[in-house]
């Protein structure tokens, strides 16, 4: 990697942690202040804790993001030779998928070893169920 390859990806992680610090954390208020207070809109309830549960993942998911970017930019400075590869095997991550996340830590085939398989759980016979 070039050093203003090293650079650009300097200037795109400063302005990812710059656009993730901030942002205020979501907040949806509960729509039931009082507990004793029934009827209304009996669809309301659910979908004020279905945006509760949605805006509370969306926080994780920022706050993991972020952690990633601080470390990114960090082995940038540190020891910027290290920036790109791929922190399980050691081979330069491409530069396509750095692009799209420069704080990557992964090659894609470490990445999908440590995710595990995606998709529907298939049976193989109609005696097959998972618990």
């Amino acid at each position: 990697m070039t050093p203003k390859q090293r650079e650009d990806f300097l200037q795109q992680l400063l302005a990812l942690h710059a656009e993730l610090t901030g942002k205020a954390p979501m907040r949806i208020e509960p729509n039931r202040t009082d507990e004793a207070r029934v009827g209304g809109d009996e669809d309301e309830q659910p979908l004020n804790e279905m945006m509760q549960t949605i805006a509370s993942s969306r926080n994780r998911n920022t706050d993991g993001t972020l952690a990633r970017v601080v470390k990114a930019l960090g082995k940038l400075r540190e020891d910027a030779d290290s920036f790109g590869e791929c922190e399980e095997c050691g081979e330069e991550i491409p530069m396509g998928r750095l692009k799209a996340m420069p704080y990557a830590e992964f090659c894609v085939a470490c990445q999908n070893n440590k995710d595990g398989p995606k998709g529907p759980v298939r049976r193989k016979h109609l005696t097959d169920y998972k618990g």
